[in-house]
């Protein structure tokens, strides 16, 4: 397991998990633990809600999805690809060369993974809001 440090810049006024003038640490996840980690997570987000950024210097920054209901996540090694399943979206990452988390533990809050093009594709994982109750006439 190797941490690597990841310094990001804050961008207009949008919140983003790593948007920060401070530095966040990420986990560098090895290869053959892909997989597993993959599953792993699957199962913690149940009920959570996931944005989809990706990141090249060709494209700049795109949001493919905004918060929506996630799926799962897995990792397929014999066609190379990590998918990201959310509610009316399948995201496709095919040969990924680094996945990255952060969060501590079980509680992942986000997952970076770079594909072969250098392309990098950031999912963040958050709880759906929750709105009061109506008021009682």
């Amino acid at each position: 397991m190797r941490l690597s440090r990841v310094y990001e810049r804050r961008r207009s006024q949008r919140f983003h998990p790593f948007e920060t003038l401070m530095e966040v640490v990420m986990e560098q996840i090895a290869k053959n633990e892909w997989a597993e980690l993959c599953d792993r997570i699957s199962k913690r987000l149940n009920g959570l809600r996931a944005e989809i950024e990706v990141q090249s210097l060709d494209l700049g920054d795109q949001i493919e999805a905004e918060f929506l209901p996630i799926l799962g996540i897995t990792y397929d090694h014999k066609d190379d690809v990590v998918v990201i399943a959310l509610e009316g979206l399948a995201h496709l990452i095919p040969h990924p060369v680094d996945i990255q988390t952060k969060g501590y533990g079980d509680n992942i809050e986000a997952v970076l993974i770079v594909d072969k093009e250098g392309v990098r594709h950031l999912a963040s994982f958050r709880e759906p809001l929750k709105l009061p109750p109506p008021p009682a006439e």
